[in-house]
């Protein structure tokens, strides 16, 4: 692949501006290749799709029925780029990814579909690898007219995938013990948290998507995790959970377990189509709060949700407390939550 124009990288910088900012986490993309989505009618006839600047509107692009889902390691910290991680299926570990833009696509029933592309970059800025990152469930074979392109907007929605977000009608915890639905509370409330007692709100976020792929919400049943009501929270929310017991097998008691690694289609399941409020809740420092009677957490600003805040937003006085913050210490490795029963797990290790 030619050169898109990205600044020269220095991979082997990844090990140890991971060990200095603690904001530097490891996440899972599902992604396509991008040659795993090619025009079949249009100016681009047979390409795979590409750079901004390489795709023309109203091309129409076809999923190849061959087109898996794949996990993209990457590591993400205080500054752009993103870097491939370690033992990513795809993409050379340490090399820098850019999100390039973000595609609008129309299905033939009219409804449309976003996505990132993602490139990969060696060291002297040369693309590598293209991906897809799809924020909504594409169909093999189904045709896919080209109708967007949107530089600026790649990082805001991928922001926008990575807040924790609470769903209207959530009740939240005040300081004084009292419960308030997160669409009633102000700037400045004072919501009780786990480890430093009441805290002032410093900003409050709030988005209406569609309630598809990456941004249909997971619905946790009463009393799966001792919840008092049925918890609506964002797939990559964080719920904090401490063990009398380690029944899950941590090796630790303080865990943070993400919604959409409890899903089973039973007792915590997606909850797709139509449209979600979700709202965003921002401390000084990332903190634990409590939803429904139990532990979740708060916003954490990083690379990935920096772009999700306002620009006037004072941001200096809010980055350091989130770097000192280190919520990916405690978060429970996917693969020990890969079981249908892993709620039950949790809520019997809590002593629930």
């Amino acid at each position: 692949m030619g050169n898109r124009g990205y600044p020269d990288t220095h991979p082997s910088c990844e090990s140890s501006m991971s060990q200095s900012d603690p904001t530097r986490a490891t996440q899972s993309l599902q992604v396509y290749r991008a040659d795993m989505l090619r025009v079949v009618n249009g100016a681009n006839l047979g390409d795979a799709i590409g750079f901004a600047d390489e795709l023309v509107h109203d091309d129409v692009y076809r999923l190849s029925p061959l087109a898996v889902l794949k996990p993209l390691g990457v590591v993400t910290g205080a500054t752009p780029p993103f870097r491939v991680a370690q033992g990513s299926a795809l993409g050379a570990a340490g090399s820098d990814l850019h999100l390039d833009c973000c595609v609008t696509f129309m299905s033939g029933d009219g409804q449309t579909t976003e996505a990132l592309v993602l490139v990969e970059v060696d060291g002297e800025g040369n693309a590598a690898e293209v991906y897809l990152l799809p924020l909504a469930p594409m169909t093999p074979r189904a045709d896919y007219v080209l109708v967007g392109v949107d530089v600026e907007a790649a990082l805001p929605r991928y922001a926008q995938v990575a807040c924790v977000s609470f769903t209207a009608g959530t009740m939240i915890t005040l300081a004084d013990g009292a419960q308030r639905a997160v669409e009633e509370l102000t700037v400045g409330d004072r919501i009780l948290t786990r480890d430093d007692g009441p805290q002032p709100i410093r900003w409050l976020g709030h988005q209406t998507v569609r309630a598809v792929g990456a941004f249909a919400p997971i619905c946790i049943r009463e009393g799966v995790l001792n919840n008092t009501r049925d918890l609506l929270v964002s797939p990559d929310h964080r719920l904090f959970i401490y063990q009398r017991r380690d029944h899950l097998g941590a090796g630790r008691s303080e865990l943070l377990v993400r919604a959409r690694h409890l899903v089973n289609g039973d007792s915590v399941a997606r909850r797709k189509g139509g449209f979600v409020d979700y709202y965003q809740m921002l401390f000084d420092t990332h903190q634990i709060i409590y939803a429904e009677g139990i532990a979740a957490e708060s916003m954490l600003v990083d690379t990935r949700t920096r772009a999700a805040l306002p620009k006037d937003l004072e941001l200096s006085d809010l980055l350091p407390g989130h770097r000192r913050s280190n919520p990916h210490a405690l978060e429970v490795e996917e693969h020990l939550l890969n079981r249908p029963d892993a709620a039950d797990v949790l809520r019997k290790s809590s002593g629930g």
